[in-house]
Parts: structure tokens; sequence; C-alpha cells
């Protein structure tokens, strides 16, 4: 079995690559799912409570994603430090549960899992991940798609910011598939992906 990393910037269509490649028999790992995981953990909960204040959560005990995002892409140097504290809170986290399903699936029939993860690179996942495939895309065609987020003003930037360079980024890659046109353009070049690193190896 092997390991797929999807790495790109904000919108680039990471997750329609995802999609793609389950179509073909992968297992997806989701970071987003595996964060929601996390903030239903008590600990969790309780530590970012201590932190923010018990307004971080809402009604039933759960962290508000909203709030927590105003303080982490704040620009300031505070944001920037409360960006860090959450990513070290997380990031280990979230990485022992990617490895122990890794590992499940490796004892299974699965050709390959996927690592669908905003900050993989940044949270240092990519040494997990046999194949990184850089999921490019322009960015008019990335804002685009971000506007339907309902973000505020700014948010792209401020979300592009936190993350690792475009271009530095790109360098990691192992693969280059274009999302910029229709789903169908997506899946024809995943498969040819598939076909020549996953299928000859399984």
């Amino acid at each position: 079995m092997k390991t797929i990393g999807l790495i790109g910037g904000i919108a680039s269509g990471k997750s329609a690559a995802a999609a793609a490649l389950r179509e073909l028999g992968a297992a997806v790992l989701d970071a987003d799912a595996a964060v929601g995981q996390q903030f239903a953990n008590p600990e969790v909960q309780r530590l970012l409570a201590e932190r923010w204040g018990p307004e971080i959560l809402d009604e039933q005990g759960r962290p508000r994603r909203g709030a927590i995002a105003a303080r982490i892409f704040d620009p300031s140097s505070e944001g920037e430090a409360e960006r860090l504290w959450i990513e070290q809170l997380l990031h280990p986290r979230v990485r022992g549960a990617f490895e122990a399903e890794i590992a499940r699936l490796a004892a299974t029939d699965c050709p390959a899992a996927v690592v669908d993860a905003p900050l993989l690179l940044e949270a240092g996942w990519g040494e997990i991940c046999d194949e990184l495939v850089w999921v490019d895309c322009p960015e008019p065609i990335r804002r685009q798609r971000a506007a339907t987020r309902g973000w505020p003003p700014g948010e792209f930037e401020r979300r592009e910011a936190a993350q690792m360079p475009i271009e530095q980024k790109r360098a990691h890659a192992s693969w280059t598939v274009d999302s910029g046109g229709t789903l169908d353009e997506l899946a024809q070049q995943i498969g040819q992906f598939w076909s020549e690193r996953i299928a000859t190896t399984n």
C-alpha cells in the first residue's frame, strides 16, 4: 500500500482530487474531519477554554470554529502565536490518528491511503507519505472558489499567508495534476497517476 499526500494552495481542488482517488479504491484521511474528532475530545475542549475562555465553546461544549479562525488568522503577531499554539495542540494528535489508520489499512487489501490536509507539509506529515501530488490551479480560479465559502474580505490572503509559499510547496511534489478545468478532466489525470504510480505497485 502507498500513502499519497495531496498538496496545493487554498481552494486548489485537493478535496476533488481526493474524491477521484477514492473512486479508484483509495481510503481518504481527511484532516478537517480528524480535527473535528479532536474538537469532540473533552481534554482538547478544556485546553481551548483555558486558553481563550469558555466563550470559545458553544452551548454543547463544542469549539466555535469561526471564533477560532478569527483568532489564529489574525495578521498580528498575536494571531501567529495563537495559530502556532493550536497547531502544537492538534497536529500531534491528528498525526497519531493518521499513522494508526495507515497501519490498519496496510494490513488490508487497500491499495492506497490519501492524506488530505491543508497544512500537510507545514505539519511535517510529508514524511509519512510515499507520494506527494501537487494539485495545481490558477490563483483567479482559487479565489473564485474561496469566495463561495462565505469568508470575510481578506480571509483568502490571511490563510494563504499562514501557509508555506506556493512555489516552495510545489517543489516537494512527485506528481502534478491540474484542477483548473472540469472534474472529468481532473479525474482523467488522477487516473493516469493511479495507473503509473499505484496500480503497478500493488
